[in-house]
């Protein structure tokens, strides 16, 4: 819709993580180097965690178009963690082609340990890439540490690569799970971009959708203050903030997207509403409420205690038999 008017070859801001729209910032850099030098040099575990929006699953997507790259590499990719163990294991088979019908338990885990051990014979590469970590439960993660301990004497037969919220570190620090903990050789974490990596992010992003950034700015640098100062850094509010910003400019013929327009947006999409503040919000109404409840209760407790001249119970109480 606003493509030609601002001359633009494609949506820069789409909220879809495609691998060609990547930005490579320093952490998320870092990010890809681990997950990848953990697959080919065979590391075994690796553990990558961030926050809601900073952009683990475009991160995963890169890995995956490096690893369709290599001909030596097959992966399982699991993006959805609500899953029973057995599930989970048929999942994996037959995302690296074998069948799984009519299996049970043991059978899938024999024919994936066959597989690996044909595959490790040849020098091939086996991945195993889930998404979403965080929701795995904890009976699927010790299957995991179990797949694990498929190796040889001096190497990993299957390569586990978990990407998930910060609730996954939480989930590998309980001590139910700290034999897993101990196997894990590389961990990274995505953090949330800051003021600079903002600005540059906006203009990667619009550079690669056409944009001459040799003119006057589409987002000017008190533009890309307000679209920080909302997406508190997070890629993903980053683009929706953006992309909407785009509409609103467009709509009031606006070759540059102003401060104004931004804030107008993150009101729309109610940026301003912080959970913090609406933490306190709530706690200070819960407070107030639990304080009205606690002298109403001591009002009618101590009516209780009192006697009523009227009822039959006070008038006994009172008169002698």
């Amino acid at each position: 819709m606003y493509k030609s008017f601002f001359h633009l070859t494609r949506n820069p801001f789409d909220l879809t993580p495609d691998p060609d729209c990547f930005v490579s910032t320093t952490r998320h850099n870092e990010a890809l180097a681990a997950l990848y030098y953990g697959v080919r040099g065979h590391k075994g575990f690796v553990v990558v965690t961030g926050e809601v929006g900073t952009g683990k699953t475009l991160l995963l997507r890169c890995l995956l178009r490096l690893l369709r790259e290599s001909k030596d590499i097959a992966y399982a990719y699991v993006f959805n963690g609500l899953l029973s163990p057995t599930e989970f294991l048929q999942y994996i088979l037959r995302d690296l082609g074998l069948q799984v019908s009519g299996k049970n338990k043991g059978e899938l885990l024999s024919e994936l340990g066959q597989l690996l051990l044909s595959r490790g014979s040849k020098k091939l590469t086996t991945v195993l890439i889930v998404d979403e970590a965080h929701l795995l439960s904890e009976d699927i993660l010790e299957e995991i540490r179990l797949l694990s301990n498929l190796e040889t004497t001096d190497d990993k037969l299957l390569q586990i690569v978990l990407v998930g919220q910060p609730e996954l570190d939480d989930k590998l620090d309980s001590v139910g799970l700290r034999q897993l903990k101990q196997r894990i050789a590389i961990r990274a974490k995505l953090a949330p971009l800051d003021i600079t990596e903002t600005e540059a992010y906006i203009a990667t992003r619009l550079q690669i959708a056409g944009a001459d950034l040799r003119g006057d700015p589409i987002f000017p640098a008190a533009t890309v203050a307000a679209v920080f100062k909302h997406s508190k850094g997070l890629p993903r509010l980053i683009n929706t903030i953006c992309e909407n910003s785009l509409i609103a400019a467009y709509a009031r013929q606006r070759r540059s997207v102003t401060p104004e327009i931004v804030e107008d947006v993150a009101r729309e999409f109610r940026m301003d509403v912080t959970s913090s503040r609406d933490g306190e919000e709530n706690g200070s109404i819960n407070k107030m409420d639990l304080r009205q409840a606690a002298s109403a209760l001591l009002d009618f407790v101590s009516s209780l205690r009192k006697p009523d001249a009227d009822s039959p119970r006070s008038q006994s109480a009172v008169s002698p038999e």
